[in-house]
């Protein structure tokens, strides 16, 4: 059984930085994919940044060049580095692990509690 648990939302003004962990357990976490979603009030969940079992990262149009998604897999986390904040990227930040079949579809899919990011001045 796959846990996640995200950590390091909170308030910061636009311009700023915040940094999300989240940490990962279960033996399958190496083969994982990982991936950061987030859903702001009123909109649908979307994705926000992903990257593979071999580090390949894709990110939203929105976020590319501001965030960066990293991985440990010595530590068992994942990281959402969020630089340039702007009042939109509000929302509430969910880690996803899974592991795809060449189908697209999920052999697992595993989600965190989330944590809320907002950004105002």
């Amino acid at each position: 059984q796959v846990q996640l648990v995200e950590s390091g939302g909170g308030l910061v003004q636009p311009g700023g930085s915040l940094r999300l962990s989240c940490a990962a357990s279960g033996s399958i976490f190496s083969d994982n994919f990982l991936a950061w979603y987030r859903q702001a009030p009123g909109k649908e969940r979307e994705l926000v940044a992903r990257v593979t079992s071999g580090g390949s990262t894709n990110y939203a149009d929105s976020v590319k060049g501001r965030f960066t998604i990293s991985r440990d897999n010595a530590k068992n986390m994942v990281y959402l580095q969020m630089n340039s904040l702007k009042p939109e990227d509000t929302a509430v930040y969910y880690c996803n692990a899974y592991r795809p079949r060449p189908s697209g579809s999920r052999i697992y899919d595993y989600w965190g509690q989330g944590t809320q990011v907002t950004v105002s001045s």
